[in-house]
Formats: structure tokens, C-alpha cells, sequence
């Protein structure tokens, strides 16, 4: 089993930044890809970026060109760096990691409002 930790959300301006951290412990050796979900009030939760042990990321059409999500292997720790941030960015992000299973994190508020 697969133990997420989520750290980084938060409060910001539009246009500003934030960084999302997302450690992982337990079972890590078996995780194939990981990545964050969001979810606004109101909306289902949606996809935002994946990356793959093999280093292959994938990322919702809202956010390419200003998301960027990598990995520190030695760290077990996936980041989501988030400019250009917008109003319509807020919402909680869920950290998961693929496996076997899936295993989520406990969810980070992220709001966008001046």
C-alpha cells in the first residue's frame, strides 16, 4: 500500500505561483505513474498532470504551458509548479499514485482570488 503527503496549496493572487509537493512512502516500489486531480465547488474532479516512472507527463488542456509536474526519485516526491495561476485553477488537489490500486492523498485547497 501506497502513502501520500500532500504539502504547498494555498492562497495566491492571479498570476501568481504556487508549488505542490506529493510524498510517497510504503509500497513505492510498485507505483507506475502518479499525479494530481482537482476538484472545484460544484465540478467533478478532474485530471491536471501525470507523470509515469518513465518520465512521460500528460496534462489537462486548461493548464499546458503554465503547469509543470516532475519527480525527485531520491526524495519520492512528485511537485506540481503551478504559474500564470487563475481564478478558475481553485479548487482541492488530490495527489494519487498508481499502482496496483489507486492511493490518494488528503486533498490541498488551492484558491486564486485577488
Amino acid at each position: 500500500q501506497v502513502q501520500l503527503v500532500e504539502s504547498g496549496g494555498g492562497l495566491v493572487q492571479p498570476g501568481g505561483s504556487l508549488r505542490l509537493s506529493c510524498a510517497a512512502s510504503g509500497s513505492i516500489f510498485s507505483i507506475a505513474a502518479m499525479g494530481w486531480y482537482r476538484q472545484a465547488p460544484g465540478k467533478q474532479r478532474e485530471l491536471v498532470a501525470a507523470i509515469t516512472t518513465g518520465g512521460s507527463t500528460d496534462y489537462a488542456d486548461s493548464v499546458k504551458g503554465r503547469f509543470s509536474i516532475s519527480e525527485d526519485n531520491a526524495k519520492n516526491t512528485v511537485y506540481l509548479q503551478m504559474n500564470s495561476l487563475k481564478p478558475e485553477d481553485t479548487g482541492v488537489y488530490y495527489c494519487y499514485a498508481q499502482s496496483g490500486t489507486w492511493s490518494w492523498g488528503q486533498g490541498t485547497q488551492v484558491t486564486v482570488s485577488s
